[in-house]
């Protein structure tokens, strides 16, 4: 173990063929976590720096109660950013179940969430099918398919517009092409094709500026509160998109006619969990042409 501000490292535990198994082949050294590595977590606690890093928490330090105890005060007082070794061990289980963790499981960060693309609108105000429009080279839709990419276990494209439609196909995306004329019917399909998830994402076809990372963001935050309905926003006012629980599913397929999913979040406001972003660029719609170049000059990929 090393402490990175002094440089100074101990011999916490030592390779030991003999034990049993395939894993956990490091013996304990207790002596060096009980003396030197208490002291680096206690050091910790008095550096003026908000944040502690440790890498990582694992079977050796489960056996030690000092450190354990230690690493306990250093959590209750400062933020800590720690790698912990996946693995079914008392206080393991009880540093990852605290309240105030934010856990990211490496293996699959993301859960199994679907995700429903909305892109049925009309383009009244636009004068046309602007999922299509030319947005920095490629046509609209393509800016909320590349943020999306990746990211959720089953994902769908529900529109009325067949070019849309064909593009989606020809890149491997799972579409619903309708011409029902309701919001309500797009979520009603959407939820039905996205299937058995533990929670869908909403997302506008028509925000090219909003960023994969913020999509990422409401994932990891659904994961650790998996009950809330997320919703990004700018100084408190709430935008799309609209991540769901799957509790919410069977409200969502029956939907007073015209509704959409914002009619379910009004009904559980205590459910309701906000995301703060920075950028009110990227949860603006593009509804007209006007709109459209806006966002374009705030655009800054190249």
């Amino acid at each position: 173990m090393m402490d990175n501000l002094t440089r100074e490292s101990v011999r916490i535990g030592a390779y030991d063929a003999s034990l049993p198994g395939f894993e956990n082949k490091m013996a304990l050294h207790a002596d060096g976590l009980t003396t030197t590595g208490t002291a680096f977590l206690k050091r910790c606690l008095l550096h003026g720096s908000e944040w502690v890093r440790i890498d990582e928490v694992g079977y050796l330090e489960s056996g030690c109660g000092a450190y354990l105890d230690a690493l306990r005060s250093l959590l209750e007082r400062k933020r800590v950013a720690a790698a912990v070794r996946k693995q079914e061990l008392p206080f393991l289980r009880e540093l990852c179940g605290r309240e105030d963790v934010f856990l990211v499981d490496l293996d699959q960060p993301f859960g199994s969430y679907g995700c429903v693309i909305m892109a049925t609108g009309l383009g009244r105000r636009f004068g046309g099918n602007k999922l299509m429009a030319d947005f920095a080279g490629s046509p609209l839709i393509c800016r909320i398919l590349d943020a999306t990419d990746g990211l959720f276990a089953r994902r769908v494209v529900v529109t009325r517009h067949p070019d849309a439609a064909e593009l989606c196909r020809l890149r491997g995306i799972q579409t619903v092409l309708h011409d029902l004329p309701h919001r309500s019917d797009t979520v009603r399909l959407g939820v039905e094709a996205v299937g058995a998830v533990d929670g869908c994402m909403f997302c506008p076809a028509d925000q090219p500026l909003l960023r994969r990372e913020t999509i990422a963001a409401l994932l990891l935050s659904a994961v650790n509160r998996a009950n809330a309905i997320w919703r990004p926003c700018v100084e408190g006012a709430p935008g799309a998109p609209v991540l769901f629980p799957a509790w919410a599913f069977p409200e969502l397929r029956s939907l007073p006619e015209g509704k959409g999913g914002g009619w379910v979040a009004k009904k559980h406001p205590d459910r309701v969990a906000l995301m703060q972003i920075t950028d009110p660029s990227e949860l603006m719609d593009a509804d007209t042409p006007d709109a459209l170049n806006r966002l374009l000059q705030k655009n800054d990929l190249p």
